[in-house]
């Protein structure tokens, strides 16, 4: 058995947004401040490298787009990152001097064949600055489809660590329930969920997954005001009527019988911590497991895909 202690942290925060040096600052600043609080694994908000572009409709109407809102989509994919590359290297960096699993949404560039479609993933690096994997996205939200092209079952990544098999799903994928099982079915001790969604409702949504997993459920949300925008477009006419304050956040940590281990947060940047007993984890299932003696592969059965896909096969 593994170590039966982790503490863990979640951050509830935004960069500026178009702005990848000040999230690459943030997550500087962050992570040495859950290193000195003894934390071994510290997660970021959905797409916190190169920011959730809330409120702004990049110019888009059904049957016609405008040419500021493809330059202002450009500039959005001009803060997207590579995985592996330098990005992720200057990442590594940031988890080897604080000593802890870095776990971060970004928006990730394609590398492999038009360099132009974008991806809202997470990527898990290790305490010695090893990139460990990442996973995309598999279905953006309603008119994310604009922004982010739609991952595959080749990224369903789960890593081992000295406390427990860790797994992502971002924001509504955790709606999905056969991505759930999916990750149940790889033995996730612990579950985090990058999300955009400051809704009451998401908070159901956590605890009901925690019950459904008997897992610790860690989820991190931005806390967005107008100022987290550049000047530039904090008068924007897509956001002349919204609030100041454009995300409440709502970050949290739950534990595997579906308690709060760190209560919501709301209205503030912030940083949560918790001390996760992962014992308990193998308690919770006493009575219920999901993957195991509560399923019933004779009447149901669940196939995955986990090969990488393409359009294009180049063959000599």
């Amino acid at each position: 058995m593994g170590e039966r202690k982790a503490r863990v942290a979640v951050v509830q925060a935004a960069p500026i947004l178009f702005d990848k040096e000040s999230a690459f600052q943030k997550i500087a600043n962050f992570a040495q401040e859950a290193k000195t609080n003894g934390t071994k694994l510290i997660l970021f908000p959905e797409v916190f490298i190169g920011g959730y572009p809330r409120g702004l409709s990049f110019g888009a109407r059904v049957g016609s787009r405008t040419m500021e809102g493809r330059e202002e989509w450009a500039q959005y994919w001009s803060c997207a990152i590579s995985i592996p590359g330098a990005d992720t290297d200057r990442l590594g960096e940031i988890a080897k001097e604080a000593g802890v699993y870095l776990i971060i949404g970004v928006v990730e560039r394609d590398q492999e064949f038009s360099q132009s479609t974008m991806y809202n993933s997470i990527v898990y690096i290790s305490p010695d600055g090893k990139l460990l994997g990442k996973h995309r996205k598999l279905i953006p939200t309603g008119t994310e489809r604009l922004l982010w092209g739609q991952g595959d079952g080749s990224t369903l990544t789960v890593i081992d660590t000295p406390f427990g098999r860790i797994g992502g799903l971002i924001c509504w994928e955790n709606y999905m329930p056969l991505a759930r099982m999916a990750m149940y079915a790889k033995g996730i001790d612990i579950l985090v969920t990058p999300t955009a969604d400051a809704r009451p409702a998401w908070q159901a949504t956590l605890k009901h997954i925690a019950c459904e997993g008997r897992c610790y459920v860690l989820s991190s949300n931005q806390f967005v005001t107008k100022d987290s925008y550049p000047p530039s477009l904090r008068e924007h006419v897509d956001l002349a009527q919204d609030p100041d304050i454009l995300c409440q956040g709502g970050s949290a940590i739950v534990g595997p019988l579906g308690e709060y281990v760190a209560e919501p947060a709301y209205g503030t940047e912030a940083i949560l911590y918790a001390d996760l007993d992962m014992a308990f984890v193998m308690a919770s299932r006493f009575d219920f497991d999901v993957a195991g003696h509560y399923n019933r592969p004779d009447v149901f059965q669940l196939q995955v895909n986990e090969a990488k896909q393409s359009i294009v096969a180049f063959t000599p």
